[in-house]
């Protein structure tokens, strides 16, 4: 039987339309296979396992059929060469088998194998969980083809998370520290590092409890400072591949909320943030981008030590600028570097001063625009790429004052009508930090336009009115600003009022995000602010119905710097005598005002006491911080 095409002949009829036919091919098969011998030859035949495994999973074949299909299997498997072709048609378990069990050289050749295979995630959970810790005493073999073996096959398991999970419980985390640390003789080469490090970022971002998780012989952990030390010098003396990796397994440990403390504290202490930026220069993409995201991670906590480093004349600002200005859709790097820029502190003058000299306003401005009128092509980062573009553009909005960049930021924020710009994203709905910053910089804008507006130039009186002041009347000059005094414009003055900002902000003040009511409310307490015509102000928000929202904001007690705002917008609006007079009847105020005044900090305290004396809820000869029992006292003698 074993001799000729005997066996090829029968493995046809396996595909034969007739069912008899496929039955008694199966049988003979079957029979045959209890040949050690002729179970290479049956294997050899070109879809012969292939057909077998597809029977042996059928619902509709023949039940006998499936069986013996079944057994057949297990009969190939005795030939290493078929349990190799059975991996690759889905069906794992007799490799496994033989990793778990077999010769150490059965066990180094079925390793090998596996880390060649293509595995859906699936699949790579049952491995793990079946073979995972004899990967990992085979990876710490002395034996370096073994060594190799297993880490090519922890590579390609480790690669989803589930399976990474398994891993960590059987215990890699240890070997794989020790493999990239090792110096000498017994280290590994470079290729397979690599490899190692490769392995410890996937694990990383399984998002795994890993600072409570020994790792090294004195119970360190991977976020111990020690450990972050080592990471950080490999990354800075190994090649862009290691670095890369090792680079990467970073950004997976601060992007937890559980370990992002220990690493800055790390790098703080270590000194290596300088050297970590200069990655933001790599000229490869991989290396470029991880390092981006790393500073990223790292911005909202070390974000002056950032400012610091890129405030330069090394080049890596102008290389972030050229990452995010690159005209190649929205990438994850590009969303990753705005972002990175976004979370510098904001009132750094020399950053904005360079970013002026740079010319990465004019960009950003160029980037927003394109993107509102629709002609970038969106992706999954778009989000993000926006929130930081708006950010980062607001930034300027905070120089205007300054001395040093106020006139440069003043002539840019009036040459590209940033005003304007800013009200247009106040609509970005479902974008919440869009509209949160662009509110935030309406208020800085807002700020400046009692400055800027132009005041009117009366003509000196004549003999007479300065003498009999009756006689004089100043002259009514058509065109003012209601609230500045003077000629106001968005573009030269940025005046909410003339870019029809009001009933937008009020909007704003329903918003479900805290952020994004706050800031709304700042930008309108600007028309409430000492240096304004107070009482116009507050005109303009009854005229666009913006009055009991303010009301409703302080109820709602959402946050405390809310409540803060609250308050102060409140009191001036209760300067208006007619405003004062109907929500003196409305308790609900008149108890968060009493709560603000017993409960908030020195300054709320104090601008509380003045809202209840509009409202007749205090006496106006009562000591300032009166305790809480005689509050309530003067209340109900005023009630």
């Amino acid at each position: 039987m074993a001799e000729g095409d005997t066996v090829r002949t029968v493995v046809k009829f396996l595909s034969h339309e007739q069912s008899r036919e496929r039955e008694e091919a199966v049988s003979l098969l079957y029979e045959l296979s209890k040949s050690e011998r002729l179970c290479d030859k049956i294997g050899s035949v070109n879809g012969a396992i292939l057909i077998f495994v597809g029977m042996a999973s059928s619902n509709s074949e023949n039940v006998l059929t499936v069986e013996k299909a079944e057994h057949t299997l297990e009969n190939l498997a005795q030939c290493e060469n078929n349990v190799r072709q059975m991996a690759e048609c889905g069906r794992l378990h007799p490799l496994l088998n033989l990793l778990l069990e077999g010769s150490p050289e059965t066990k180094l050749s079925m390793a090998a194998f596996l880390g060649d295979l293509v595995l859906n995630n699936d699949v790579k959970v049952i491995v793990a969980s079946t073979a995972g810790f004899s990967l990992i005493n085979l990876m710490k073999s002395s034996n370096m083809e073994s060594r190799e073996a297993a880490l090519k096959a922890l590579n390609q398991i480790s690669s989803y998370e589930a399976s990474a999970k398994v891993l960590i419980e059987a215990g890699i985390l240890p070997p794989l520290v020790k493999d990239l640390f090792t110096v000498g003789t017994k280290q590994l080469p470079m290729r397979l590092k690599e490899v190692s490090a490769t392995i410890l970022a996937n694990v990383v971002y399984s998002g795994h409890d890993f600072d409570s998780i020994p790792v090294g012989p004195d119970h360190q952990t991977l976020v111990s400072e020690e450990i972050i030390h080592n990471l950080l010098h490999l990354i800075s003396n190994t090649g862009p591949a290691i670095g890369c990796k090792l680079l990467q397994v970073l950004v997976g440990l601060t992007s937890s909320s559980s370990t992002v403390y220990n690493v800055v504290s790390a790098i703080k202490s270590s000194g290596a943030i300088t050297s970590l930026v200069q990655f933001v220069e790599a000229p490869q993409r991989d290396l470029r981008l991880a390092s981006i995201k790393l500073l990223h991670n790292l911005s909202p906590h070390m974000g002056q030590e950032l400012a610091d480093c890129l405030r330069g004349t090394s080049g890596q600002l102008g290389s972030l600028i050229s990452v995010i200005s690159e005209n190649i859709g929205i990438t994850e790097e590009q969303a990753a570097a705005v972002g990175l820029l976004a979370d510098l502190p904001e009132r750094d003058a020399g950053l904005t001063r360079q970013m002026l000299d740079e010319g990465a306003f004019q960009m950003f401005i160029s980037r927003i625009t394109r993107i509102r009128q629709g002609e970038t092509r969106g992706s999954r980062f778009m989000t993000p790429y926006q929130d930081g573009l708006v950010k980062v553009l607001s930034r300027i909005t905070f120089a205007l004052s300054e001395e040093s960049s106020g006139a440069a930021a003043l002539a840019l924020c009036r040459e590209h009508n940033l005003a304007a710009l800013f009200i247009d994203h106040l609509q970005a709905n479902g974008l919440d930090n869009v509209q949160m910053v662009s509110a935030m910089a309406l208020e800085n804008l807002s700020q400046e336009s009692k400055n800027l507006t132009t005041l009117p130039e009366f003509p000196p009186p004549g003999y007479c009115a300065s003498i009999f002041t009756c006689l004089s009347k100043p002259p009514i000059i058509m065109g003012l600003c209601k609230v500045h005094r003077g000629t106001c414009s968005l573009r030269e003055t940025f005046c909410l009022l003339e870019g029809q900002a009001i009933d937008k902000l009020v909007a704003l003040l329903d918003h479900t995000n805290e952020n994004v009511v706050e800031a709304s409310l700042a930008a309108l307490s600007t028309l409430l602010d000492d240096g304004v015509d107070i009482d116009e102000g507050v005109q303009v928000l009854l005229d666009a119905e913006g009055v009991k929202p303010v009301l409703d904001v302080l109820l709602e007690k959402r946050t405390d710097s809310l409540r803060r705002r609250a308050v102060w917008a409140v009191e001036r609006l209760l300067r208006n005598s007619e405003i004062a007079y109907e929500v003196s009847g409305d308790p609900n105020i008149s108890n968060a005002l009493v709560d603000a005044f017993q409960h908030g900090e020195y300054r709320t305290r104090q601008i509380a006491e003045r809202a209840l004396k509009h409202v007749d809820k205090i006496p106006n000869f009562s000591g300032i911080f009166a305790s809480p029992a005689s509050t309530q006292k003067n209340m109900r003698e005023s009630s």
